[in-house]
This record gives structure tokens, sequence and C-alpha cells, in this order.
């Protein structure tokens, strides 16, 4: 069993980040004698995953509705939907920023091509 400090130092996450996610229902730990949090080693990758779902913009309770999908590999039709609009937002969102790379890559290039011409 890992200590609150322990999960959050190899998840890359604050321990105030672990017990929000506790506090959201996202998590759950047993406590020791003296009161302390301990939590299962497969934590830590819990709370990876739950940081990359709360980054990509997924709501805490979003990702409570997923959970036991998550946890069985099973979905009701509902959850289902609500996978696949996630995935579907996320990938929208993908293309934009490429997009936008694409752009800063052209405003690269003409920048690049001007200072050339100044410095000839």
């Amino acid at each position: 069993m890992l200590s609150i400090g322990a999960v959050a130092s190899a998840a890359n996450v604050t321990p105030r980040v672990v017990r929000y996610y506790e506090q959201q229902g996202l998590l759950s730990s047993e406590r020791s004698s003296g009161g302390q949090r301990r939590y299962p080693e497969a934590t830590v990758e819990r709370v990876r995953f739950l940081h990359q779902l709360i980054q990509a913009g997924l709501s805490s309770a979003s990702i409570r509705e997923l959970l036991p999908c998550v946890d069985s590999r099973v979905a009701t039709a509902s959850t289902l939907r609500t996978l696949e609009a996630e995935r579907d937002r996320l990938r929208a969102r993908a293309a934009e920023l490429e997009a936008t790379g694409n752009r800063l890559d052209d405003l690269i290039g003409a920048a690049r091509a001007t200072m050339d011409e100044v410095a000839s």
C-alpha cells in the first residue's frame, strides 16, 4: 500500500490532485491505524489515466460515469454513447491543433524566408 505522497510522486501530480480525485469519487483509499490514506499500487496508473482525462477536458462527473466501464470493460448504451462522443470531441480538437500547428509552420517558413532575404 502506498501513501498519498508516493502515489502523487509516481503519477507526477500533487497530493492535492489525488485528494481531489478521491473527493470526486474517482478513487478510494483505506486508512491506516494513524488515519493516513493508503492506496494499492494500481492507483498510480489510475491517477495517471484520470489526470489525462481531466487534462483532455472531461469533467469529473463524466469520468465518474465512465469508471464502471473502465474497470469492467462492460458498458451500457448510454456509456458507450458518452465514450464515443468524448473520443470524437478529442479527435476534433486534435485536428484543430494540427491545423493550427500547420499554420504556425507556414508563418515560421515565411519569417525565415524574410530573415534570409534581409541577411543576404
